[in-house]
């Protein structure tokens, strides 16, 4: 069966709330809860034959849908969970120490902050690095150990989120997300 990419789901106000399969976003068309639709792709169905006519079936369905529901009510304020994929993802494959890219089996999660010295094990103080920075910071601060963050850590919203969480992504989606995404200049020159 051919895969088909997830579908954005918004609540009726546009705010995005999660990433639905197709059978999920079927099922809010013909329970008529679509607000309104604002992808500019469409995924198209094939169903079987119609018993009447003959002719076979299809639905094209929108891969932005907004949706009459009650979803809204855990999308604000949600604060994505920290996990090795995200985090590989947030800080784009590379060492924040020395910047060189890695593959996701290889990256380790590295406290800015050691956790034995009280630092937390949350977004804002972990980036992904490569065993060597890590082994070579060890149980110090970047500054006792001599190295320098190349970006700061910070902690995705929603919408990055939901970038970071959809290796399949379409374009309007990605284009729509990031109009939600805040404008980050982590560098640290």
């Amino acid at each position: 069966m051919e895969a088909f990419p997830r579908i954005l789901k918004l609540d009726a106000g546009g705010l995005p709330v999660e990433w639905i399969d197709w059978r999920e976003a079927v099922s809010l068309y013909f329970t008529q809860k679509i607000a309104w639709e604002a992808g500019t792709e469409k995924i198209r169905l094939r169903g079987g034959r119609c018993r009447d006519t003959g002719l076979p079936s299809a639905l094209e369905i929108d891969s932005i849908i907004a949706v009459r529901d009650r979803s809204h009510r855990f999308a604000r304020g949600l604060v994505p969970p920290l996990s090795r994929r995200e985090l590989f993802h947030r800080d784009g494959g590379l060492c924040l120490y020395c910047g060189i890219r890695m593959h996701f089996r290889d990256m380790q999660i590295e406290h800015v902050m050691p956790r034995s010295r009280g630092g937390a094990h949350e977004w804002t103080n972990v980036v992904a690095a490569c065993e060597g920075c890590n082994r070579h910071k060890d149980n110090r601060s970047p500054e006792e150990a001599g190295l320098k963050l190349l970006a700061l850590p910070y902690e995705p919203n929603l919408a990055e989120w939901l970038i970071l969480a959809n290796r399949r992504i379409l374009s309007d989606q990605q284009a729509f997300l990031e109009r939600l995404a805040p404008q980050r200049n982590r560098k640290l020159n």
